[in-house]
């Protein structure tokens, strides 16, 4: 948590000190890591789609138990003779080729509900962090030369992205992007197959207004 009055307003293309504006009140805010995992983790659950396992898996065997005085285990077991799947148990969790132990159901509770105060104390918290300097630090940010966090810029109208990128590189935000840059990779497993082919970094979260040619 800050609780510096002011922040300093920096030029795009110099990185000089062109003024001051108020902190804004949501820096302020206590840091609750503990309330951004919780809606974090809990909102994350809404995207997934319910799924489940074939309701018959593991119990399609002509299997019996033998009962008891055979000085073996009560689970069923598979009938017929001459192979080796002849009198192996069958049905059980513990089983090979068994079902599983409770199924996945569709009707499974696949969502969470997350209070709306909560959500908001957890974005006035995040935002609270991104202005601790150490705290950014501590998630693998490179911001040793940027001047100050939050950093306030008076314009950043401008035409072309290469323009853009100067001007970051004049406040400080190298390092960062080259970060980004050298970190895309492709992703592990199944999910290159689902339009998620690659995974990169997070930078430098830039703020607008709304009427802004930024959003291009």
């Amino acid at each position: 948590m800050t609780s510096r009055p002011t922040v300093s307003v920096y030029s795009a293309d110099s990185d000089k000190v062109t003024g001051s504006s108020a902190m804004p009140c949501v820096f302020t805010a206590p840091i609750r890591d503990d309330l951004v995992q919780f809606c974090h983790s809990n909102m994350a659950k809404n995207r997934r789609q319910g799924h489940s396992v074939y309701w018959h898996a593991g119990h399609e065997h002509s299997a019996e138990s033998w009962g008891t005085g055979r000085a073996v285990a009560r689970i069923p077991r598979i009938s017929g003779s001459g192979t080796h799947r002849s009198g192996q148990g069958a049905f059980g969790n513990m089983c090979r080729k068994g079902r599983m132990f409770a199924p996945l159901k569709i009707w499974r509770k696949w969502h969470r509900k997350v209070n709306l105060n909560q959500k908001r104390n957890a974005v006035a918290s995040a935002l609270a962090a991104a202005g601790c300097a150490p705290l950014v630090m501590a998630r693998g940010h490179r911001v040793d030369d940027i001047p100050e966090l939050p950093l306030v810029v008076d314009s950043l109208n401008k035409d072309k992205t290469s323009q853009l990128l100067k001007s970051l590189d004049n406040l400080g935000c190298t390092g960062d992007l080259t970060r980004i840059r050298n970190g895309k990779k492709l992703r592990a497993g199944q999910g290159k197959l689902r339009n998620a082919r690659f995974t990169i970094r997070k930078g430098p979260l830039i703020i607008y207004g709304d009427e802004n040619p930024m959003v291009k």
